[in-house]
């Protein structure tokens, strides 16, 4: 499934007010989890409180041990300093990556703003060697848009 059949969607799904919103990002991250080949786990971490890290919050995939993530450490970490999106052709390359599983080879980071602050982030690993082109990264843009409209 291409990324223009999946926009429908994912609106869908973030326009189902009858259930609540960490549930509705589940959905989205199952969603593109079983509908793109090469996203092997799909997350949004989020702000967690005051404290300056990402605390995770929905998912699809393999369970993580890293639900907390300070700011600064690994890809995620980075995002939540720098502001920018963070494309990784190759985490072994990555002096700063903090590993989830042996079988990651790439991931794509992109935050998440609501009234110009960042507040989490959607993270992608895949299984694949350098997987994401600049239409993932636009879709992830646009993705991060409409859920920070539900928040």
């Amino acid at each position: 499934m291409n990324f223009q059949e999946l926009r429908p969607q994912v609106e869908q799904i973030l326009q189902d007010s009858n259930i609540d919103v960490k549930q509705r990002m589940t959905q989205v991250c199952e969603l593109l989890e079983q509908n793109i080949s090469y996203y092997d786990w799909v997350g949004f971490y989020f702000k967690n409180g005051n404290k300056e890290e990402l605390k995770l919050k929905a998912f699809a995939g393999e369970p993580t041990d890293h639900e907390i993530i300070p700011f600064g450490k690994g890809i995620c970490g980075q995002v939540a300093v720098s502001n920018q999106n963070f494309v990784v052709p190759d985490v072994k390359a990555q002096d700063n990556y903090i590993a989830c599983s042996i079988n990651v080879k790439a991931e794509i980071v992109i935050p998440l703003f609501v009234n110009g602050e960042n507040v989490g982030q959607i993270d992608i690993d895949s299984h694949t060697a350098d997987p994401f082109t600049a239409e993932d990264e636009e879709f992830l843009v646009w993705v991060n848009q409409k859920v920070a409209e539900i928040l």
